[in-house]
This record gives C-alpha cells, structure tokens and sequence, in this order.
C-alpha cells in the first residue's frame, strides 16, 4: 500500500470531489502539453486569467485592488499566478494547498532571484566567468538547481546575460563581462545547469534568462537608467548571448528596467515580438521585472495602468511581476479595445505551458518534499565544487619575483594577514547583494563564510609558516589607530598579506558608483605594509573592475579575489599556498582610472589613434595613456607558457568553407597549469568600422611542465560576419587578420583572406 504524503491530500481530495479537470491524470509530455493547456483556457474566466499573469511577493501586500487581502484569500480567489522571493518551505506548501483547491486547481509557480547559489554560496557571476571554464559554471548551476528545487523553488531569475562595459554599473557583478562572445558562451553553460536535460525533473528551475535589452548599457553607469543606442549596436553587442541562451531552450526572459532609444523595454514590440518571437522564433514567457510595466506611466511612456498593460501586453509581454499593473489595468484595457481576448489568452498560455512543462499539473508538489529538503540540501561535495571554482575564478594580476606561492622551503617564516576583509567571519562579505539582502535572515547564513584569516592561518601554520592576522578599518574609513595597528602588525613579519577591497553590500542591484578607488583610506594600509620594499600580497575582493594604480605600481603581488562566496578562505588558501595554481583571465578590462570608462578591449579605432601619450591632434588624454591598467583576457600563471607562430589550413576562404587555425602552447615553467587560449578576429577594411580584436573562440587546457599541446580552432563565414549599417549580416570577402594569445593584448597574428 503506498501511503500517501499529507501535502498530497488536497490534490487527492480535490479530484475526489468531481471537478471537471484532466489535471491529475495523465503524466505531462511535450505533445499533449499544448492540448492540455487548451483544455483549460476555454474553463477559465477572464479573472482567473489575469490571475495567472499576476505575480505576488511572498507574504506582502502588493499595492494592488486586492492589497486589503492576505495573500492566501488572493491565491483562493484565483487572482495570483505565481510567487516570488518567498524562503518559507512550509508557506509555500501552504500556498500551493490554497492555489490546488480553487475551481481549477491551478497550481502557483515560485520564483526566486538564484544569482550565484542557492543555499552554498558560489563566487559571483562575473568571477565564475573569469574562470572561463564552462563545465565548472554548468555545474554551479545544476548544485543551484538542486538545492533551490529541493527548497521549493522553480523558477529562477537567472541568468543575466547582459553585456556591459561600465564598471560603475552595481550590476556588471551578475553578468559574463563585457565580450558578447564569452557572454553568450557562459549563458548556454548556465541555462544548460539550471534546466539539466529534462525541465519535467524535479530538480531542475526554470531558467529566466534577462534583461531584455540593453540594461548594461545604461548611461552613466547609473542603475535603472536610460539606453540609447544603434540597432547596429543593440544586435552586434547585447543581443547574441539572448539568442543564445534562447537557442538553448531557456523557457522564460524577463524584461529589461530601461527605456531602450526611447521605447521602455518592457512595451517594446521591435523587441519582443519581431526579434524575438518573430526573428527568433523562441515560444517562452516574458515576465516583467519588478513593476516595470507600471514604470512605463513614470518613464512617460504611458498614461495610466490600463494604457500600461495595454502596451506591456501587445508588444509581447506575458506577466507582471509585483507591480499588479495587470490586476488594475488590464480588464479596463480589454473593455476599452485597447487589447483583445485573443491577445490576453495567448500569453495565459505561455503561462499554463511552463507549468505543465515543469510538471507541476502532474504533481503539484513534487518541488515540496521534505524528505528530498532535507537529503539535499548543503552537501559537503557542494561546498568542495563551490571551493574549485572559487579558486579557479581568482585572477593573478601580478607576481613579481616570483613571490607567490608561499613555500614552507622560501625565505618568508613569519605572515601578517591584516585589512578590513582579513577575517570579517560576522559581517556581510565575501558574498553580494543578492545573498545578503534578500529573503529571510536563515536564508542565507554568513557565519557558513570561511574567512582568508580563518583558513590561511590554518594552511599556513600547518606549513611552518609563523601567522597573525589584524582586521582593522571594517567599514569605515582607516583612522590613525588603524595605522597604527597595521604598522605594528607588519613591523616583524616577512610578508604581508593585505585584504582589501569591497564590502558584499557594496555588490549588486542598485550598487552604482562614481569612484572605483579603493574606499575606506585602504591604499595606506597597502602603503604601510609594503613600506621600505617589504614583501606584500594585496587579495582584493571586488565586485567589479577597480583603479588601483599605485598598488600596481608598488605592489609585487595582486591577486583578484572578486566577491568568493562560502569558500572564500579556503580558496584564498589554496592560491597563495600553490595547492591551486591559478589560471583565470579577466572577463573585463581594469582601466586605469575612472576616467577611461567606458574602456573596452573590442572598441572601434579612431581616425586618429594615439601613439604616446599628450601626442597633439589625436584621441587621447593629457594626463594619462589611453591603455587599460589589465587588458580583457588577461591573467597569470605560476607558470609560464609560450605560443608557436599561427598554423593556417588556408590562406584563402571560400563560401561554404572552414578555416582551421593552429597554434601550439608549451608548458615552459616549472609548474603544470592552465592556459584559456584565445581567439581573435579583425576585419581592417569593411562596409562600417570594425573593432580592432573580436573573440570568436577560447579552449582552456591542461599542461604539465614541459608538455605542449596543439590547440586547433575552426572559423566559417558566419564566425567573420557581421551587421552593417543596412542590418544585414554579412561577411565582406577581402583580407582578415586573426590572432591567438594568452590576453586580448599579447598576441601572435596571421592574416588570411576571403575570396568569392
């Protein structure tokens, strides 16, 4: 006899009571999905259908009509279709309870913002995307997904695949980075984790690829803030990752916050209906993001709720998230003409199709199991895959003489460990935004962090090694007692380990700034410990590329912790201690100073390039080179490799012909290491200019010392085309130049040429 879990009892006493409904009874497929969901519609009112394109924050009042109701009388009355950001497992079995036993039996979908782990905390995203490492972030996901469907989750809000070449933009953190190749590249890994093979398991969420588009481009830097660009631009540059991950069968795309050339991205019918569901063909559903579509009135673009939904919805917009613009505007919008019934059934469709594609009809439930909660979650193999790529996300900027790693054998005996990041085990860093201030304080549990002082003092003193470890200046700015006590921390040690950087709040949504100086007076910390040549290591946790010249200058060692997660420490550890080599590469370009920004690798030449710096008549600065403090791409080993001249198949394309591109890396250090081998493309003579680098491919291998490998990429037409200024793509015929290297800058070029 099987004995039947309680939660299941509703479901079981809802089909019991007669309801005319095919629901329960047959098992979701992919061809009966379709069938199912029309069954439904015609049984549905049109109250029950704006319910399900309306979604709710977990437990609070959404300023809607219905804002005098709890939000289980809203789910009983039909009027909620999915819920977000809500942690309470038993709430939402609650809430699923109330959602089965309306007339239909509908059941709620549960969204959440699973950015960079779910209950074990990973690097964040943009640190996961300079490990360039594809499989490992595949897999950081698919952890994400287990934990997050076990915890009752189904649906997240992730990936970002936005590109951005603004470090003052809070959100640069969740995305790949400013190359759109690489962006598009880490969107496939990353829907490919969060859905696995089959999105009908229980242990896969529902990908919900954003923003849709434009949003890293925001001027200024500033969060929420106007986009303005060429179509050129807008396909070239920020839309291939989002035909990617659509191409890689993410079911949902959320809208973007911005205006996009004046048309708020949200009621953007080029967008969402010709490129997307047009051009693309792609079949999901669209969420807003939160209150956009109400956002439209304040943006000008809309006079009131009912012109708002009316323009959300025809321009191919599914459901509102949070704003309940929908709930006060829509039927208003139907009774006036402004939107057909047609219209409105077409996006409930979307809606009842993801449902019935994460199996949810089938069984309700099946994400609110207890047991599978508790058997899953917080794995220790979780937090050993979350070390990996933490440590493989860590990007060494500089090592000079060799100082790196500390050898039990070296000429270093007695480490000082000191800043305001050293040992912050209880307080808010090492993680983000998204993992801090979001959902209830059990969410996620900042004491789980193993902090840089908590493990290298460990790794260290079991190596021999003499350790102390001084935070000092967390917070706030360093004062003359926080000198003090660095001067006195450092004044017998051999070495200085210095953690500088931003705090986790400093990390996310709404986290714009116009200074990426290190804060809190940090630089004379550094100052003081690396007083007089003394030997210093500066670990800096960031969120995004920061200006940091003088450290560049005078400090031997650099080494880009980013923002780690749980595993920070050990992490932290295996670097400096060489149990990890390192072999990450910048995913963004580290200017020189604020000034430069918007400073990219992939920008087009000017008529009138400068040679040196203050050169009269030409594009560049008075007060400082036009180059980039650390090039895209760039990173070092404790190794060293070097690069054979490129190897061509041909020197000649021909339409319906691939190029193959040779070149062989050798292991010529005294360590085995990691090498991202990468791939560039110029095209010196086009209809419109073209950028001076553009990468089209990269392979992450493997060398012992001594050991070479022949790494061999292959490029066609469409790898070498691009849209010019009538929006064609198209590949000139004439010569090309490619280049492979270790960065976007240190390269060996070849030429070639198409021929028709």
């Amino acid at each position: 006899m099987i004995k039947l879990q309680p939660y299941l009892l509703p479901v079981i006493a809802l089909v019991a009571t007669g309801i005319s409904s095919p629901l329960f009874s047959q098992k979701t497929s992919v061809k009966d999905i379709d069938a199912r969901v029309e069954a439904l519609l015609v049984k549905m009112t049109l109250d029950e259908k704006i319910g399900q394109l309306h979604q709710v924050p977990g437990d609070i009042s959404t300023g809607t009509d219905v804002a005098k109701d709890d939000l289980l009388t809203q789910i009983k009355a039909g009027k909620v279709g999915s819920i977000l950001s809500h942690t309470n497992f038993d709430n939402k079995i609650a809430m699923q309870r109330a959602a089965v036993g309306t007339r239909l039996g509908i059941p709620l979908i549960f969204g959440f913002d699973v950015i960079h782990g779910y209950k074990t905390i990973f690097p964040i995203p943009l640190a996961q995307a300079a490990s360039w490492d594809m499989g490992a972030i595949e897999r950081a996901e698919r952890i994400a997904a287990e934990e997050a469907s076990a915890d009752g989750q189904n649906w997240t809000f992730s990936p970002m695949v936005d590109v951005s070449r603004d470090p003052r933009w809070g959100r640069v953190m969740e995305g790949a980075g400013e190359d759109t190749y690489l962006a598009s590249r880490v969107a496939v890994a990353r829907v490919r984790g969060f859905q696995g093979d089959d999105l009908s398991k229980n242990n896969t969420l529902a990908a919900c690829v954003k923003h849709f588009a434009g949003y890293g481009f925001a001027e200024a830097g500033r969060d929420y803030n106007t986009v303005d660009m060429s179509e050129q631009r807008l396909r070239e540059i920020v839309l291939p990752p989002f035909k990617a991950a659509a191409d890689a069968g993410c079911a949902t795309l959320m809208n973007a916050f911005n205006v996009l050339n004046g048309v708020p991205a949200s009621m953007d019918k080029h967008l969402l209906t010709d490129i997307l569901r047009g051009e693309w063909g792609w079949k999901g559903m669209v969420v807003s993001d939160w209150n956009s579509f109400g956002e439209t009135i304040i943006h000008g673009a809309a006079t009131d709720e009912a012109d708002a939904s009316a323009k959300c919805l025809s321009a191919g917009s599914d459901m509102d998230m949070a704003g309940g613009t929908f709930q006060k505007g829509l039927k208003k919008a139907l009774e006036s003409g402004r939107v057909t019934q047609a219209q409105i059934d077409e996006a409930v469709r979307r809606v009842l199709r993801l449902k019935f594609s994460l199996g949810l009809f089938d069984d309700p439930f099946r994400y609110l199991d207890p047991k599978r909660r508790a058997a899953t979650l917080e794995k220790p193999e979780y937090r050993l895959a979350a070390r990996e790529l933490a440590a493989n996300s860590m990007v060494l900027l500089k090592n000079e003489g060799g100082l790196l790693p500390l050898r039990p054998d070296g000429p270093f005996k007695k480490i000082a460990i000191i800043g305001p990041l050293a040992d912050s085990r209880s307080n808010k860093n090492y993680m983000s935004f998204w993992t801090l201030g979001l959902g209830d304080v059990s969410q996620y549990d900042t004491t789980k962090v193993v902090t840089p002082g908590m493990a290298l003092k460990s790794s260290l003193e079991e190596a021999g090694f003499e350790v102390t470890i001084t935070e000092i200046c967390f917070n706030a700015d360093c004062t003359e007692k926080d000198f003090s006590a660095a001067l006195k921390a450092t004044a017998a040690a051999d070495l200085t380990i210095v953690c500088v950087g931003e705090t986790g709040i400093d990390c996310g949504e709404s986290r714009s700034v116009t200074d990426l100086n290190l804060k809190y007076n940090q630089e004379i910390i550094m100052k003081i410990a690396a007083r007089g040549n003394m030997p210093t290591v500066m670990a800096l946790f960031n969120s995004r590329p920061m200006t940091f010249q003088w450290a560049s200058e005078n400090i031997p060692a650099i080494l880009v912790c980013w923002q780690p997660g749980f595993e920070a420490g050990n992490a932290l550890a295996d670097i400096i201690t060489g149990a990890v080599n390192p072999s990450a590469k910048l995913p963004v370009t580290f200017p020189r100073s604020v000034g430069q920004v918007p400073i990219y690798y992939n920008a087009l030449s000017t008529g009138r390039p400068q040679q040196q710096q203050g050169q009269m008549w030409t594009s560049g600065y008075l007060d400082s080179p036009t180059s980039p403090a650390y090039p895209f791409g760039f990173g070092l080993s404790y190794t060293t490799f070097s690069y054979s001249d490129i190897k061509l198949n041909k020197t000649k394309l021909r339409t319906g012909e691939t190029l193959e591109v040779s070149v062989t890396v050798s292991n010529t250090g005294q360590h085995a290491g990691e090498e991202v081998v990468q791939l560039y493309i110029h095209d010196p003579a086009a209809d419109i200019a073209r950028p001076v680098k553009e990468l089209k491919g990269f392979e992450k291998i493997k060398l012992d010392t001594y050991e070479s490998k022949t790494v061999t990429f292959r490029l066609t037409e469409q790898d070498l085309g691009y849209w010019n200024h009538e929006l064609k793509f198209k590949a000139d015929p004439g010569k090309f130049k490619v280049f492979v290297g270790g960065n976007s800058r240190d390269v060996k070029e070849a030429g070639f040429e198409i021929v028709r």
